[in-house]
């Protein structure tokens, strides 16, 4: 893939903090790219430098081979974005908030097009104010289809949307893809970047701290099954688990308990085993494949949403 969005020792400081602390990255034509890191962690502020929205200290960023700092409205003209949070006009339809963002470009896509990409064709004449959380987020998408850009950035999509909500804008995410745009998100959501994304640069204080495809990135760090299971806090602190058969590491989030096993049967054998013995109590267990989230953690050593 031919690189559409290129970054390269990107740096931004506010004050003494270093929001974006020199990172490099590439984005290839037609990929679905995600940003994944918690709240503050510098996603936004990387992705508003790349828009041309926001200005870097230092480093260089071009789209589309077009340097950012140099040519912003170039940049802009061929680029969809959709801001974390989105202002819409309440008092117009659906359709009238399309007529009108589609007068700001000299070529745009038709409104009733974008409202069918979007599934929003029930809501064509229903004031913005009166829609759903995730209505409006699928609007604010079509918004950012309406010049028919070659990239589309988006910024935390489905943030405080239901899981109902959020597969309904995934699927708007994937057509998007399909139509033959880019798409670069970012999101503190696991899931969507597992389910979305081609590759993943993980970003944590300002800084990439791992990049690649969702699936080869859990590959390389975990080869491992997750036992995971619930004990109260005085059990939690009392017993430890790391002697079990074929643990290779043992995660305590409050009452939750993590083990990463090698051999599944062996490990659950041992641990009902030494709670038969030592009187604690196994809730809630299930088993299940390493995900982004253990990833996060093992780099990290924390949850995404801490």
């Amino acid at each position: 893939m031919s690189a559409v969005v290129e970054v390269r020792d990107l740096c931004k400081y506010y004050g003494e903090i270093k929001a974006v602390d020199g990172i490099s990255f590439t984005v290839g034509r037609g990929e679905i790219f995600g940003m994944l890191g918690p709240n503050g962690a510098g996603k936004t502020t990387t992705v508003e430098i790349i828009e041309g929205l926001r200005r870097a200290d230092s480093g260089q960023v071009t789209v589309l081979g077009l340097d950012v700092r140099r040519q912003p409205d170039a940049v802009k003209a061929r680029i969809g974005v959709q801001l974390q949070t989105t202002a819409l006009f309440p008092r117009l339809t659906v359709r009238e908030v399309l007529n009108l963002f589609r007068s700001f470009f000299p070529q745009s896509r038709e409104a009733d097009e974008l409202i069918a990409m979007v599934n929003l064709q029930e809501k064509a004449n229903t004031l913005t104010k009166e829609l759903s959380g995730g209505q409006r987020q699928r609007l604010s998408v079509a918004l950012a289809l309406v010049n028919q850009p070659e990239i589309i950035f988006l910024d935390e999509p489905t943030t405080g949307l239901d899981p109902q909500a959020r597969r309904s804008l995934w699927e708007v995410i994937e057509q998007v893809r399909s139509a033959g745009a880019t798409v670069f998100l970012t999101t503190h959501y696991m899931e969507e970047a597992e389910r979305l994304c081609d590759r993943v640069a993980v970003i944590d204080h300002g800084r990439i701290i791992a990049l690649d495809s969702p699936e080869a990135l859990i590959r390389a760090h975990f080869q491992e099954r997750a036992v995971e299971f619930e004990i109260n806090g005085q059990q939690a602190a009392s017993f430890s688990l790391e002697d079990l058969p074929a643990v290779t590491q043992v995660r305590q989030d409050g009452k939750t308990i993590t083990l990463y096993t090698n051999d599944v049967e062996a490990t659950l054998a041992a641990l009902f085993e030494r709670g038969q013995r030592t009187g604690f109590q196994v809730d809630a267990l299930h088993v299940r494949r390493a995900t982004l989230e253990d990833v996060f953690l093992k780099l990290t050593g924390r949850r995404i949403r801490d």
